[in-house]
């Protein structure tokens, strides 16, 4: 949902940022090799406990996470295995970030964030997982409330202002909860559509009947009919 509104919004500036800083053509897929070691730099910085450094490298690495599509939509370099590599590079970066927070609180001795984490990785990975499974029977199933750009922003929020335990709850109950939807959006779009259903010929004979006993009471009412 954030990211789809914001990554076109900003593919002019974007594309002018990249082409500024290498000059000549643009790779989008280096562009998200860069950006999934600078998250693998933010994962060490969890496991350091380094909060607020963890969270400014995790939004540096989503500004690169932005900036790949939007130079492969501006210099026509739009593959499908650029599409397939940005995906399986989000998974990682996803695991990346939520098992350096695992490592964080296991080196603290605190099980239950530990498994509230556990939690939390469960829900991210089902969040694509259904999507994907969803698309091979209906067109498009990217409804929910929290998406990877979502997820991201409440990580690094929760790290910047030191909340990360109320971070991981909000993350826990929403990747489940867009789940769910994503699982009840399947099954209304897989349902067949009710089509009127055909009066038999005893059906048809007993509706006619019917009329017509109702227009002879209606013709007597109004006195036009002898009994």
């Amino acid at each position: 949902m954030l990211s789809a509104k914001i990554d076109k919004r900003f593919d002019t500036y974007l594309g002018a940022v990249a082409h500024f800083i290498l000059r000549r053509h643009v790779n989008p897929n280096l562009l998200t090799l860069i950006g999934l070691g600078i998250n693998c730099i933010a994962g060490a910085a969890f496991i350091l406990g380094y909060w607020r450094t963890a969270a400014v490298i995790v939004l540096l690495a989503g500004s690169f996470d932005m900036l790949d599509g939007a130079v492969a939509r501006k210099f026509n370099l739009v593959t499908e295995f650029g599409e397939f590599l940005d995906s399986v590079v989000d998974r990682y970066t996803d695991t990346i970030l939520l098992t350096s927070l695992s490592i964080y609180y296991a080196r603290q001795g605190d099980v239950l964030h530990v498994a509230l984490v556990g939690g939390v990785l469960v829900g991210t990975v089902l969040v694509p997982y259904v999507r994907a499974k969803a698309e091979r029977y209906i067109p498009k199933c990217n409804v929910g409330l929290m998406e990877r750009a979502e997820r991201l922003l409440v990580l690094a929020v929760g790290a910047f202002l030191q909340l990360m335990p109320w971070a991981l709850l909000i993350l826990f109950v929403l990747t489940h909860i867009t789940v769910l939807q994503r699982i009840r959006y399947t099954w209304q779009r897989l349902q067949p559509k009710e089509e009127p259903r055909k009066l038999g010929a005893a059906e048809e004979s007993a509706s006619d009947r019917e009329a017509g006993e109702a227009k002879v009471l209606l013709l007597r009412r109004r006195g036009r009919m002898q009994p």
